[in-house]
């Protein structure tokens, strides 16, 4: 299994309120039962202020490696993280357990 963990940090000026973030957000949640290679899938906004932290998290599993590629491809995926380069960065992680 691979772990796949996005970390999102809204740009500067940019607030989790404005209606092209809360559409990017209900994107990304309409994932989970969409997109078939996913085995796990949840995501949800930053609860803490620190200033460190970024501010809306994906966490999600995927069989192999194969099907990483085919969810990153998938349309719907694609679509949602479109959505978020307009108005966010993220770092990723991907791993195996």
């Amino acid at each position: 299994m691979i772990r796949h963990l996005v970390l999102f940090k809204l740009n500067e000026g940019v607030s989790r309120d404005e209606e092209r973030v809360q559409a990017g957000a209900r994107a990304f949640a309409e994932l989970k039962g969409l997109i078939p290679e996913l085995e796990f899938w949840e995501c949800a906004w930053n609860i803490t202020d620190r200033p460190i932290a970024y501010d809306f998290a994906i966490n999600s599993a995927v069989v192999d490696a194969d099907a990483l590629k085919r969810y990153i491809e998938h349309p719907a995926h694609q679509a949602a993280a479109t959505q978020w380069r307009e108005f966010a960065t993220w770092v990723i992680a991907d791993y195996e357990f």
